[in-house]
């Protein structure tokens, strides 16, 4: 456990962005500019070409080790540099400045279907893909029933890749990346791609390297799972290391940057427009967020056990749009979900065209969830695409209700389930 078999040092990655520039002049004054004064025509293009040329650094200044044995989560937010390291250490990519160091066989999965041929089959794919990652053609013969029955895709290993679905895609390339048995297990956020119980698979897999000593680099925002699985977490943000330490430490340094200074609101109207937890790639389409209780009253942010609760959300659309829903998601502290309210499971919803300013109003009739206090996501969806979220945007702290009117308080598990019982003796089931 004290070797390190993955060495980082000093990383640092630089892509440069190119703007277009809408062309104003037509081709006969650029040739008239040119012939009149060359020097100057030159030193003004040149001066164009670096204005459109924008430097931006994924990864600045990385460094960190990771022993034998060890199963290391990659935390942070989108864009924070998790998946450039790990094409750097699968070496798809090649750092700008720093150096890498792997000791033994490594196996990666970043993306769905890399190293795969389209137009051959699932079978003929594993031996590909088994070769890509340094199997020979003797140990995928010894290993191949374990791969196909790891993947569940019996009935399509004849049939071309190309027409699998991107769950079939992921279970066939993690099924071949797994039977590697490497050193180095590196796994992106495509296991998110497969079922629950493909995951678990996966996760099992990932535990059985963990016990043989191998060495798990895992990226997911997942925040049970890297919880569950890793034994130390690195959180990234804007392509540096911002915390390197134990698991539950990591994921708590995480949730609370998502929040940045700002205190949780355990008020009833949320400006959504001031949370900085918004991905950059997301424009601020979702603007407010109001919270009542079930008689029309502003919520205040306390709940009874049970109470139901009314939302409304103001969204400013970009450009109009069809089939546009919004949600709010209800998270413990800790990040697991508990449970989504979304327009899209409205039977009656409008799917119609929107545009400009819309409010979206939800009305929850009973919120069974044990006292505690529980977090708000905010998400908008146009079609089947997130198109924005904030997480984190508000707080409703669930008080304590007789709610079985028992005067019994439930303590465990996050739901109030309704249930009956009764109680026969071995008797009396034996005469009925």
């Amino acid at each position: 456990m004290d070797h390190s078999v993955i060495t980082v040092e000093n990383l640092s990655k630089r892509y440069i962005i190119g703007h277009q520039r809408a062309p104003t002049d037509g081709v006969r004054h650029v040739i008239e500019a040119a012939v009149r004064s060359p020097f100057r025509w030159l030193r003004s293009r040149n001066q164009e070409k670096k204005a459109q040329r924008e430097e931006f650094w994924a990864l600045n200044d990385v460094s960190f080790d990771v022993k034998r044995g060890e199963v290391v989560g990659l935390i942070g937010g989108n864009g924070a540099g998790k998946s450039t390291i790990l094409k750097i250490l699968s070496r798809i990519t090649e750092p700008t400045k720093g150096r890498i160091q792997l000791e033994g066989r490594s196996a990666s999965l970043l993306e769905v279907g890399t190293g795969f041929h389209p137009e051959l089959t699932g079978r003929e794919n594993i031996f590909l893909n088994g070769a890509i990652l340094g199997m020979s053609k003797e140990e995928i013969k010894r290993k191949f029933d374990e791969i196909v029955a790891f993947s569940e895709i019996e009935k399509f290993l004849d049939t071309p890749v190309k027409r699998y679905s991107s769950g079939m895609y992921v279970r066939l390339a993690f099924a071949v990346a797994a039977h590697l048995d490497p050193d180095i297990l590196i796994v992106d956020e495509v296991l998110a791609v497969g079922d629950v119980t493909f995951q678990k698979k996966c996760l099992g897999k990932m535990q059985e390297a963990q016990a043989r000593s191998r060495t798990v680099l895992f990226v997911s925002h997942n925040l049970s799972a890297v919880e569950a699985f890793c034994t130390r977490g690195i959180v990234l943000s804007k392509g540096r290391v911002v915390f390197d330490g134990p698991t539950k430490p990591a994921i708590q340094h995480y949730l609370d940057s998502l929040r940045g200074t700002r205190p949780p609101s355990y008020g009833d109207v949320i400006d959504l427009c001031a949370f900085g937890s918004r991905p950059d790639r997301y424009p601020p389409q979702l603007r407010t967020l109001r919270l009542y209780d079930e008689t029309g009253r502003p919520l205040g942010g306390n709940l009874s056990a049970g109470a139901g609760m009314k939302a409304t959300i103001h969204v400013e659309l970009e450009q109009p749009a069809a089939n546009v829903n919004a949600e709010i998601s209800f998270l413990t502290l800790d990040g697991d979900r508990v449970c989504t309210a979304s327009s899209a499971y409205e039977k009656c919803r409008d799917e119609s065209r929107l545009s400009g300013s819309v409010v979206f109003r939800c009305e929850i009739p009973s919120l069974p969830l044990v006292a505690g206090d529980y977090k708000l996501n905010v998400g908008l969806y146009i079609g089947q695409t997130e198109a924005d979220l904030v997480e984190d945007a508000a707080r409703v702290a669930v008080s304590w209700s007789d709610y079985y009117g028992t005067g019994v308080a439930p303590m465990h598990g996050v739901f109030l389930l309704n249930n009956r019982w009764a109680v026969a003796t071995a008797a009396d089931m034996v005469l009925a």
